[in-house]
């Protein structure tokens, strides 16, 4: 589990093909000339959890400036994860331990779908983002509600259908790599756990059956909760 409190900006090094899949190796800050300053990789062990854009990965190698993990196809299709470089900059987060302060929302690094930057504005010092979600994920987004972008825990000011309102801080700007987001950019987008698990508690014994739509407007209606 993490909290989508970016703690460092790291950078890849090498993406290795390895069969059909990845291993990806990252420079956790030591070497990337970030603002946010290095990943304390002091407590990292191998087989330990850490959040690359959002996305959760096993540590498989690990020396004194960062660490390598294996990237799975699933993950490649699934995530933005495919389409990074070499040199391209990352937000990074290590799992959540017990005395961590929750400073954002439950995250599981299990990404549920990728989402399309659909506008860029200035408000004041901060950024006003506008991103298009895949239509299976808009039940899901809530105005004051939460989301991770990219592992970065957000709050979402405004939704109408599928698109979303965020409010980008100075302090957030310069401590993940969503300063460097353009129009196009698409982003890694984790839906609030609780959203999921009350849609799975209220479908209840149809939970069990093959149901393709999910938690309907009919169906709330149908048990009487709308």
């Amino acid at each position: 589990m993490f909290t989508g409190i970016i703690e460092a900006m790291g950078r890849i090094e090498t993406l290795e093909d390895r069969g059909g899949d990845q291993r990806i190796r990252i420079d956790a800050g030591v070497d990337a000339g970030v603002k946010a300053g290095a990943l304390d990789l002091s407590q990292v062990s191998m087989g330990d959890s850490i959040a690359v854009n959002g996305v959760c990965l096993t540590v498989v190698e690990l020396s004194a400036r960062g660490f390598a993990a294996d990237v799975s196809r699933e993950t490649l299709s699934l995530t933005t994860l495919g389409t990074l470089k070499a040199g391209a900059r990352v937000n990074l987060e290590q799992a959540l331990r017990l005395s961590t302060p929750l400073g954002g929302h439950l995250v599981s690094g299990h990404v549920d779908g990728v989402g399309t930057l659909l506008e860029v504005r200035e408000d004041a010092r901060s950024w006003r983002l506008q991103i298009h979600a895949p239509g299976e994920l808009a039940r899901y987004i809530a105005p004051k509600g939460s989301i991770c972008v990219d592992g970065t825990s957000l709050t979402v000011n405004q939704v109408k259908g599928a698109v979303f309102d965020l409010n980008i801080v100075p302090h957030t700007l310069g401590a993940t790599i969503i300063g460097e987001y353009r129009v196009g950019t698409r982003v890694n987008l984790e839906v609030d756990l609780i959203a999921r698990y009350l849609e799975r508690l209220l479908l209840g014994e149809q939970a069990a059956e093959h149901v393709d739509a999910g938690l309907t407007e009919e169906f709330l209606r149908r048990h009487g909760f709308a």
